[in-house]
């Protein structure tokens, strides 16, 4: 084809209506594809640009699968601790029942009021106050200094093992000296009656009582609350993570991992919480109310850690929204870089169609020029 001779005019017309095709085609493509940037050769930086920042916001999205199970395990334990706190405050209403059913074993009260733990009396050194159940003795011997107060006489008493008396304070701050069993309470000891007098006792032998049924039933009860809170702290997990169960949770927020929060994970059964067994069937005053304490201090605990838990749920759940909205910005970046203005390539594509109907009739009219030329060999 390079031998044959075209005009100026019809090769200008040609070269008009070829590149008026080749832009009608790069116009549907763009109309086609949505994009105006198809490859690297349309334009390198926005095409590059684009798909970094698309590859930014496709590892944000796989990130947003681990988030919304951390969110879910925080739920979890949250769940696991609203429902303990339950089973908690109904062990709490079994104490305190046990608490109104009045005592029928041996009990011992002191005659003088107004007594504290930090209560000194004035003794002869190596005189002692012994408390006997029957089988076992307590003692307490003197050193003859300050060290001599009610609650060294209250620890000797209630540290002695395999005794079967409890000792503490009254609320009106009486000794009081409470058998565990069905056995009898004896004072003695070297010494003196006055010595004695000033914790408020004196020798002698209470008789003993009768276990308290209802009491026994009641700390039986309680017992099986202790393995329900167990067996329910065991199922507070999700996905493998159970943070009442002592796992961590480690949630990472960016694509390089710089960004994260570790969670740290709780022992919340029942040994966990400090709510310990039935100590002697709850047959005295000061074995309930340890546990009421254990009970008081594991509900707080637990009101505790719920907040810290809910501390963490609401970080996870603001990255949460803060991810999404950050992938929404990224894709909206990078199709501002490549995507078409569909209105404004339509416009193009038919000002393109109308130059190429005008190109075509003006490389026709140059063509008669040429052929004006034949009728003067006619």
């Amino acid at each position: 084809m390079s031998d044959i001779i075209l005009s100026k005019s019809v090769r200008a017309n040609l070269s008009a209506l070829q590149s008026t095709a080749n832009l009608i085609s790069q116009t549907q493509n763009r109309l086609a594809t949505g994009k105006r940037v198809n490859s690297a050769l349309d334009n390198p930086l926005n095409f590059f640009t684009s798909q970094s920042l698309n590859s930014r916001a496709s590892d944000l999205g796989a990130l947003l699968d681990s988030v919304s199970n951390a969110v879910q395990t925080l739920q979890a334990a949250d769940n696991g601790i609203t429902s303990l706190t339950k089973l908690i405050q109904s062990a709490q209403a079994i104490a305190q029942q046990a608490q109104q059913s009045s005592a029928t074993t041996a009990r011992f009260a002191g005659t003088v009021t107004g007594l504290t733990t930090a209560t000194t009396g004035t003794f002869t050194a190596a005189n002692t106050i012994t408390v006997n159940d029957g089988t076992t003795t307590a003692t307490f011997a003197a050193a003859g200094t300050s060290a001599d107060t009610v609650g060294a006489f209250i620890n000797a008493v209630n540290g002695t093992a395999g005794l079967k008396v409890r000792a503490e304070l009254s609320g009106d701050g009486r000794v009081l000296l409470e058998a565990t069993g069905t056995n009898t309470i004896v004072i003695g000891g070297t010494a003196t009656a006055g010595e004695k007098l000033q914790f408020g006792l004196a020798n002698g032998t209470t008789a003993a009582g009768t276990l308290n049924t209802t009491r026994s039933s009641l700390a039986t009860q309680y017992d099986g609350l202790r393995s329900q809170i167990d067996q329910l702290a065991g199922d507070s997990g999700f996905n493998g993570v159970n943070l009442l169960n002592g796992d961590g949770l480690k949630v990472i927020f960016n694509e390089k991992g710089t960004s994260s929060l570790s969670i740290t994970g709780v022992t919340f059964n029942a040994a966990g919480l400090g709510v310990t067994a039935s100590t002697n069937t709850f047959q005295t005053d000061k074995d309930i109310a340890d546990a009421l304490a254990n009970i008081n201090s594991a509900l707080s605990t637990l009101r505790s850690q719920a907040s810290a838990f809910g501390s963490s749920l609401s970080t996870v759940q603001t990255r949460q929204d803060f991810t999404k909205a950050m992938i929404g910005t990224l894709k909206t970046g990078a199709d501002n870089l490549v995507l078409a203005d569909s209105n404004e390539e339509g416009a193009n594509l038919l000002a393109l169609q109308t130059r190429q109907q005008l190109s075509s009739t003006a490389l026709s009219l140059a063509a008669q020029a040429d052929q004006a030329v034949l009728r003067l060999f006619q």
